[in-house]
């Protein structure tokens, strides 16, 4: 496993300004709900990407899943005062999974909702023939899921580079608090958006390597991925989710493990197990030079490749 936190909000340059307590609690990334192209291919031939709707049985499903998203946060808050801020995907099919699960919080829950373009799906091209997709999904099995860009549309290697845009403003308006949020309250940022993009997202979030991103699977219909702040202050999926779980999305032994200690870790230490990022890069490192001093200084600063 290679892999690192994202740096954590206090190291940028103004996030001295702001306490511990004003980080979110939790983000969130959801999928969508079951939509008509997950039910029939044939309907992007048709209909463009961005106006596939939602199946009956996918409204259904972002109403239960609105309602196992209230329950979460409602019994793991530390204070009744948790608040709720949506970000969501323009496509109609995420509108329209955030309209449903929406119904089970009360104005006084939700301090704001933005709808941003950069967590869209993976632009595949317009109007999408069905027999011409399958024989260009199949070229991307060979070439490799991260960097082949379809014919008019994105390679996963795109919708990273604007993701990563979308974390930098997230963090800004956390920075800023343009989310005018009390620091007394739990925040939780929850993200409605697309099966490829949620998996760019972690790769992001955490640093994973394209070798990674390649093995990871994609989110059922309206399935959420919690990363939570632990008590040291890093973020991890390991405190909502189980081994199990993490290993359905494509998690290896390594990305575990460095999940579990993010669980209780302090914000920038460095993680003493992680010699193996190193080997992954370079070949086998001496401990230390030959004529330097006894006494050699751990790296632990917020950039730190296991921190």
């Amino acid at each position: 496993m290679h892999s690192h936190s994202h740096p954590p909000p206090h190291s940028h340059p103004h996030h001295h300004r702001h306490s511990v307590s004003v980080l979110p609690k939790r983000i969130i990334i959801m999928r969508h709900g079951e939509s008509k192209g997950n039910l029939d291919y044939s309907a992007y031939t048709t209909t463009p990407d961005h106006q596939i709707p939602l199946t009956d049985s996918g409204q259904a499903q972002a109403r239960d899943a609105g309602a196992k998203l209230r329950n979460l946060i409602s019994t793991s808050s530390s204070t009744n005062s948790w608040r709720v801020y949506f970000y969501v995907s323009p496509y109609t099919r995420t509108r329209s999974t955030l309209r449903e699960l929406g119904r089970v919080f009360t104005k006084k829950r939700i301090i704001g909702v933005r709808e941003e373009c950069r967590i869209r799906e993976q632009d595949f091209g317009n109007f999408q023939v069905e027999e011409r997709m399958r024989v260009i999904k199949q070229t991307r099995e060979r070439f490799g899921r991260f960097f082949y860009r379809f014919p008019e549309g994105e390679s996963a290697a795109d919708v990273f580079d604007r993701v990563s845009s979308f974390l930098e403003s997230l963090w800004r308006d956390i920075d800023m608090n343009r989310l005018h949020h009390d620091p007394s309250h739990d925040l939780n940022l929850i993200i409605i958006s697309h099966g490829l993009t949620a998996r760019v997202f972690l790769m992001k979030w955490f640093k994973w390597t394209v070798e990674q991103f390649e093995h990871l699977n994609n989110l059922g219909n309206c399935e959420f991925q919690v990363i939570q702040l632990g008590d040291g202050g890093e973020y991890s999926l390991a405190i909502h989710h189980t081994e199990e779980k993490m290993r359905e999305w494509g998690l290896d032994s390594d990305m575990i493990a460095d999940q579990k200690w993010r669980a209780h870790a302090k914000r920038g230490d460095w993680n003493g197990n992680c010699s193996w990022y190193l080997d992954a890069f370079f070949d086998p490192l001496g401990d230390s030079d030959d004529n330097e001093d006894s006494v050699v200084e751990t790296p632990c600063d917020s950039s730190s490749v296991c921190a």
